[in-house]
């Protein structure tokens, strides 16, 4: 999600697409918020681990 999130923020960004740009920043928070849940041995969504 983070690499995904990434990539839309540059493609937004690139082709001052502004929906894709919010929706970059979305995924990308997601993404950061899932990771660090799973680094602190968190279960998320019924996983103890992200991956």
């Amino acid at each position: 999600m983070i690499i995904i999130g990434l990539a839309l923020l540059i493609i937004g960004f690139v082709l001052k697409i502004a929906i894709l740009w919010s929706i970059g920043i979305v995924v990308l928070l997601i993404g950061l918020i899932l990771v660090l849940l799973g680094a602190t041995g968190r279960a998320v969504g019924g996983r103890r681990h992200y991956w």
